[in-house]
């Protein structure tokens, strides 16, 4: 049987508790039949050489875990400058925060070239490639470039903008005719698959072959969307240990004469927490029975914080908050409580099932998983409403939830106030269609359906 090889920018234990998807989502299939988990090890050499870094193997159980030291540089110039500073803000639409600094491009190659030298030697003939992220997008091209014949895969987890968004990457024609080097691309959601259909369409003058096949430069390529999901058991047992247990006891008790409203994010400037404040305030304004009532906790865990787009954010986070407090605010009610500190993820399922509405609004999102977990974790005989953002690629399988257009913040409001005045029974139905959704759409389903593909390409 082939050996799975799992690439992302960073490594995790298999064997430890997760909380991101793609950790959950591959290491039950490397624990399975034993694998290759190969990325950067979080150490930045000072002093070290750019292009070199050295390279460590341990196991976690039967999986092995290989990974690689960047220099100071090589983490500077591909990390933080084209990968943070140029590619995340461009694929999320923020032309104005990219950083089109043309030194930065080549320590991306670099250290592309780099891990591809590295992860080659520790490549079998028949092993199957699944390379993850923005971060490692030419890395089929440079392990092609050496002779590897391998199938390989990749997939996207941010949205990918339309051609004319796109085309202000520095050498975007270059990377993304990498994409051709790769067997299968995945991304997160149709509106990410007809973006690209219309990229090589027009930027390269791909054949298109059919819904999902393109080819251009010598090379077929499959592409398709797989929307990643939760692991809705693990996240239910989650909710039913003592860590969730109290803390949705401790929420529900400090809270029982108000409407508890949830946002749960890390700080950045993709997820619409400016405008989420600002719909909140509004809908202070316009419905003042809410007055005394409705609080809206906010999780705005830390995030990148030495960059200046995320500093400016936070002061006004803080200033937004103040505000409202300062305007409307009781002295035994506060309408917004604001952390900016990370929350234990196994406290995380009592808080969501403790709140009447989660905001879940970003600006861009490619996929946003806190919405699939909001649902799983709420008592299905009275559970909260989801208000979702339609920029989020999760808003293609939860029709159900509120859409709303977070630019648009009196409407927010006024959907705010709709699902704060639900009845019970469409609450009940609603949740009952999404947590259909999420449970046949969960991460398992996600992983075996992109490996299912990837194996039914014809090979080379």
């Amino acid at each position: 049987m082939s050996r799975l090889v799992i690439v992302s920018n960073r490594v995790a234990d298999p064997r430890k508790a997760a909380s991101g998807g793609l950790a959950v989502a591959v290491g039950q299939a490397l624990e399975a039949s034993g694998g290759l988990w190969f990325g950067w090890s979080g150490k930045v050499v000072e002093n070290g050489t750019p292009g070199e870094g050295d390279l460590h193997l341990h196991n976690a159980g039967n999986v092995q875990l290989a990974t690689v030291d960047l220099s100071r540089e090589d983490h500077d110039s591909y990390y933080l400058g084209y990968s943070n500073g140029v590619l995340w803000p461009v694929f999320h639409y923020r032309l104005d925060l990219a950083d089109f600094d043309a030194g930065y491009i080549g320590g991306y190659r670099r250290v592309n070239q780099m891990m591809a030298h590295k992860l080659a030697g520790l490549l079998r003939p028949d092993d199957i490639i699944w390379v993850h992220d923005y971060h490692l997008i030419p890395l089929a091209a440079e392990l092609r470039a050496m002779g590897c014949q391998q199938r390989m895969g990749f997939f996207l987890h941010v949205p990918l903008p339309p051609p004319l968004i796109l085309a202000a990457v520095p050498e975007h024609d270059w990377l993304m005719r990498s994409l051709f080097a790769y067997d299968l691309v995945g991304f997160q959601s149709d509106s990410d698959v007809a973006h690209f259909s219309r990229y090589v369409g027009t930027e390269t003058g791909a054949d298109i072959l059919g819904e999902h096949e393109f080819r251009a430069f010598g090379k077929t390529l499959q592409v398709q969307a797989f929307p990643i999901g939760i692991d809705v058991d693990e996240f239910t047992e989650l909710g039913q240990a003592r860590e969730a247990q109290d803390m949705y006891t401790q929420i529900r008790d400090e809270y029982s004469r108000r409407r508890l409203l949830l946002g749960v994010e890390r700080m950045d400037y993709s997820k619409g927490l400016p405008q989420r404040l600002k719909a909140f305030r509004q809908l202070l304004q316009a419905y003042p029975e809410n007055l005394g009532s409705a609080t809206l906790i906010q999780i705005a865990a830390p995030s990148r914080e030495s960059v200046d787009a995320y500093a400016s954010l936070r002061q006004e986070l803080e200033s937004l908050c103040g505000a409202i407090n300062g305007n409307f605010g009781e002295l035994d009610w506060m309408p917004v409580r604001y952390i900016h500190r990370n929350v234990a993820r196994k406290r995380l399922p009592g808080l969501y099932r403790a709140a009447s509405v989660a905001l879940v609004t970003p600006l861009r999102d490619g996929m946003n998983l806190v919405a699939k977990e909001f649902v799983a974790a709420q008592d299905p005989d009275d559970p909260g409403v989801l208000v979702l953002s339609r920029f989020a690629g999760a808003v293609e399988q939860m029709h159900d939830a509120l859409l709303v257009n977070p630019y648009d913040t009196t409407r927010t409001a006024e959907t705010i106030q709709r699902a704060l005045q639900m009845p019970l029974e469409e609450r009940q139905r609603r949740h009952q269609t999404l947590l259909a959704g999420i449970r046949e759409q969960d991460v398992h389903w996600w992983r075996q359906r992109f490996l299912d593909a990837l194996a039914a390409v014809p090979a080379p």
